[in-house]
């Protein structure tokens, strides 16, 4: 469960333009940074997660984040295996790579209060999620998936199929056929593995849930070493 995300485009108005912020040029010392400033906010973090406000704490944050390089984009979460999860992510945008590479090999071990993602994790279960979208509730469970498999590219072809896609406007058709597939793979894997990502609006033959597409794509992965 996603406690907040922010995206810096979501901060200004609109009509205002966002203000050049530099980038840095040396990722590990920013990272460095990044963790100091994490550790003086983490009380003020803290008592906002335990009163419920999550979004009190938001603006430091954002101003944290933005310092580590201004195009990177983070949300708090519910943990996998701690109470808290801070989710810092370049989109898997190769040019931000060395800082969100540069964020995780600088951060603090895991425990049983916060972990640390350098990219969106996949839901343990996406089967068991329902999204709430304008007058709809989209049950992930009835997501079905045609895969084609590229065995010499090491990569696949999808089709997404939700009865609710053929009710939806053209935003939240492409937005209802991305979230089921980040949500089952993760960001990273996705970006890694999904060549070719279509919306089908009636029912194709031979498809597949999501927790069968999550096998097929990490089996393919795990495959990779062998194709040397």
């Amino acid at each position: 469960m996603r406690l907040f995300r922010k995206r810096r485009t979501e901060l200004p108005d609109p009509r205002t333009p966002w203000p050049d912020q530099p980038v840095p040029l040396d990722p590990a010392a920013a990272a460095a940074a990044f963790w100091h400033r994490w550790r003086e906010l983490l009380p003020e973090i803290s008592a906002a997660l335990g009163d419920g406000e999550p979004r009190r704490a938001e603006s430091s944050l954002c101003e944290a984040v933005a310092a580590l390089h201004p195009n990177l984009q983070f949300s708090l979460e519910r943990g996998q295996r701690a109470i808290y999860a801070l989710v810092v992510s370049g989109q898997e945008d190769p040019g931000l790579r060395p800082y969100t590479d540069a964020w995780k090999a600088a951060a603090p071990a895991d425990d049983a209060v916060w972990e640390y993602h350098d990219s969106v994790p996949p839901v343990p279960d996406p089967t068991g999620v329902t999204v709430n979208l304008g007058e709809h509730r989209v049950s992930l469970a009835d997501v079905r998936v045609v895969a084609q498999v590229d065995e010499v590219e090491r990569v696949v072809d999808v089709a997404v199929y939700h009865p609710v896609l053929a009710d939806l406007d053209q935003q939240a058709r492409s937005a209802m056929t991305f979230l089921p597939l980040d949500a089952t793979l993760g960001e990273r894997l996705a970006a890694e593995r999904l060549r070719r990502v279509e919306t089908a609006v009636a029912e194709p033959e031979g498809t597949m849930n999501l927790l069968q597409l999550r096998d097929v794509v990490v089996g393919l992965a795990g495959n990779v070493g062998d194709a040397d």
